[in-house]
């Protein structure tokens, strides 16, 4: 019986790697794949890479885009396993429409993505899949310290934390650094109070 799967990391934890992984060992059995990935910005060139160097060409899916009627009416009607990139990207309806395919097509759906955002608030689309997933996994990194990354913290050109902003924003690994909750409250309350002594 097919199943639903999320396996969600923070930035740098090789999602992408491990999504390019399983495309690779499923094609090598001689499965069909449908690899896909949210639209993320216009100069999407619409392939998944990994920091590995690994990468493979997607189907971008833009926001308005009916997974569900794409998959029973296109080319991929015939797939035998979906594998979504950046999946925190998705609308809750298009998680729906992933869903529905495992249960009425019998056809496995692996989704790898961010949880959280910059300020530890979960996308729409991880939320669903929190929601609506079989099976849920931790890919694991770690922080500077040692301890276990859980934040996306989003850097700005000083080096400093941003703690205001647009929940999407699309960056290089220079935007962002993955960090352990302790460090990251650590390094706001720092910064915040050599801001008030500069503006003492």
């Amino acid at each position: 019986m097919a199943k639903l799967y999320f396996k969600y990391g923070v930035m740098g934890s090789s999602k992408s790697a491990h999504a390019l992984l399983a495309k690779f060992n499923y094609e090598e059995k001689g499965s069909s794949v449908w690899l896909i990935k949210p639209f993320s910005s216009p100069g999407d060139d619409g392939f998944v890479r990994s920091v590995v160097g690994l990468e493979a060409k997607a189907e971008i899916i833009s926001r308005t885009d009916d997974l569900y009627e794409n998959f029973i009416t296109g080319t991929h009607r015939t797939t035998d396993v979906i594998i979504a990139d950046e999946c925190q990207f998705f609308t809750e309806d298009q998680i729906d429409a992933l869903r529905r395919i495992v249960d009425e097509h019998d056809i496995p759906v692996l989704c790898y993505g961010l949880r959280t955002d910059f300020l530890t608030r979960l996308f729409p689309g991880s939320r669903r899949l929190l929601e609506l997933a079989d099976s849920i996994a931790e890919i694991k990194t770690v922080c500077r310290c040692g301890h276990k990354a859980t934040v996306n913290a989003r850097i700005d050109s000083k080096g400093d934390i941003v703690t205001v902003g647009d929940q999407v924003f699309v960056g290089g690994g220079d935007s962002y650094d993955s960090m352990c909750y302790r460090c990251w409250k650590d390094k706001i309350k720092s910064q915040q109070e050599r801001k008030n002594k500069e503006n003492a």
